[in-house]
């Protein structure tokens, strides 16, 4: 393969002048795609063999998601405020680190994890020797080499990418987690010595970043807790600004924990949307509204919503008010009541798509393919008779709603309800065939 590579710069933000507001995406051919799949394939493989796979990276990770990565976070969390501790969140973000990341440095990184050797030195020549140039008004820079970066808009970048930042957080004497470079971290506050701890792992953080520097402005802390003492960090000589809310992978977090906030953002986006649709396409008709709501509309309330789930009636309300505005938009069902309209066009509420959502992510946890994260999750009861499905689970202590309201607890009581036959399930598909035909007394339709 040859070093040159054709690049285009991708506009990020609104200030067009600005340099730095563009990043270099690679274009390459699908034959280049094919082989660095398989090559992804083969790495992968030799990591997990070597027991070499980071166990807290949830971004490009096969069976994870930024639902798991919500979840498995703030299980600790919730769990610490539960216990009437003060914690403290800490939300670290990378400057450009696709492109800042030192290539020499994640070669012998390779090296030292038992990657085969061939693929290894494959790896080694598709990183070095590569040149790039920039085109601007009709004029051509000259080549220059790049040595440090992975090439975006590659298969192989973003495993890379994992691999190299595999020991990152790993004298992490609290909670941390990763989604590629977003990086969270968190633990209880009460005590200036917990404060301490906290320091002490961002500065580890950032002794270990070397040239990768953070982005300090999108870098803050959040107190969680009715008595947190609010502790002051530094991000090496960087004052960490303190916040009430933050965007944590597409979901607004705040420092109460309610998601009142997340279910007003969803509602509002939903609702753009649907206005969108009513403006937009003049039918009325079920074929054309349903299929337009389901893949744009219905998306957005139910986006990572097992980990965010509505506390309050009046935000589960706002929620399912957007499919009633949707399913009264079709013709004919203008003057039918809402579950009247829902029969019809053989959808379910979205409350209990919720509980059918909750249902296969405990399946994944429990039987499927995040076993190894639902062992720390969830606990299997010991106390297991013929009456049970085999799988019940031990239902935990709460005290606060916050956590009452969390899937590890919500989901326990209708998991253990479950037939036998259902949990049983070989697969995830067998299981939601199973699960759906629990609902065929409700509904005929079924999506």
């Amino acid at each position: 393969m040859t070093g040159e590579l054709l690049t285009q710069f991708l506009f990020l933000r609104k200030e067009k002048k600005v340099m730095g507001n563009y990043r270099p995406v690679s274009l390459t051919s699908v034959v280049c795609k094919v082989l660095e799949k398989i090559l992804k394939e083969k790495v992968v493989k030799d990591i997990e063999v070597n027991g070499k796979w980071d166990k807290i990276q949830h971004g490009f990770t096969k069976g994870r998601s930024c639902q798991t990565n919500l979840i498995s976070f703030f299980e600790k969390v919730t769990d610490f405020l539960d216990k009437g501790n003060a914690v403290d969140l800490i939300y670290l973000n990378f400057s450009k680190v696709f492109d800042t990341m030192p290539q020499r440095e994640l070669l012998v990184k390779l090296e030292k994890m038992g990657i085969n050797m061939k693929i290894e030195r494959w790896i080694r020549n598709w990183l070095t020797g590569r040149l790039q140039w920039v085109l601007l008004k009709g004029e051509l820079s000259g080549w220059r080499e790049v040595t440090s970066g992975v090439p975006q808009g590659s298969v192989l970048g973003p495993i890379l990418f994992n691999l190299f930042i595999t020991d990152l957080g790993t004298k992490s004497g609290r909670v941390l987690i990763k989604f590629a470079d977003d990086t969270k971290l968190g633990g209880i506050a009460n005590l200036e010595k917990d404060q301490e701890i906290i320091q002490e792992d961002l500065d580890d953080l950032v002794n270990w970043s070397n040239r990768m520097k953070f982005n300090s402005e999108k870098c803050k802390v959040m107190h969680l807790g009715i008595n947190n003492k609010n502790f002051s960090y530094k991000l090496g000589t960087h004052q960490l600004e303190v916040t009430e809310e933050e965007k944590d992978l597409g979901v607004l977090v705040d420092h109460r924990m309610t998601m009142s906030r997340q279910c007003d953002m969803a509602l509002k986006k939903a609702n753009a949307v649907l206005g969108c649709i009513r403006r937009g396409i003049s039918s009325r008709d079920k074929e054309v509204l349903v299929p337009l709501y389901k893949a744009l509309v219905r998306p957005h309330p139910e986006y990572c919503v097992q980990f965010w789930s509505p506390m309050f009636k009046k935000d589960e309300f706002k929620l399912e008010q957007v499919q009633r505005r949707a399913t009264r938009m079709i013709r004919g069902m203008e003057n039918l009541s809402y579950e009247r309209r829902l029969k019809e066009l053989g959808l379910f509420s979205l409350t209990k798509r919720r509980l059918r959502g909750d249902m296969i992510a405990l399946y994944k946890y429990i039987r499927g393919i995040n076993t190894g994260e639902g062992e720390e999750l969830f606990k299997l009861s010991t106390n297991v008779d013929t009456k049970t499905n085999g799988y019940k689970l031990v239902i935990g202590k709460f005290r606060l709603e916050i956590r009452r309201r969390f899937l590890t607890i919500r989901g326990v009581k209708f998991w253990n309800s479950l037939p036998r036959e259902a949990v049983g399930a070989k697969d995830l598909s067998g299981f939601k065939i199973k699960f759906i035909s629990l609902w065929r007394r409700w509904y005929d339709g079924i999506t």
